[in-house]
């Protein structure tokens, strides 16, 4: 059986059972979805965390040294409220 046929034969469902397939169909979609979401936030707080290490090991290695005096005037005044 094909997809299309699988779709087609809905319409014979009686509403009740229709209803009833659509919801398991929902939730196990938004099942999938918050997986994947977690997996996603996981993998780019590793990337963050990685990426926070090599520009550490970078300033060490160059011999950079920066105080708090460097970033003083970084701030945008221009949209204070």
């Amino acid at each position: 059986m094909t997809l299309q046929e699988i779709i087609q034969s809905l319409d014979d469902l009686p509403m009740q059972d229709q209803t009833s397939l659509f919801n398991v169909l929902r939730s196990r979609l938004d099942s999938i979805a918050a997986t994947e979401s977690d997996e996603q936030l996981e993998r780019r707080g590793e990337n963050f965390w990685e990426m926070t290490l090599r520009f550490r090991e970078r300033i060490e290695r160059e011999g950079l040294v920066f105080t708090d005096e460097d970033f003083a005037d970084l701030r945008d005044r221009g949209f204070e409220l």
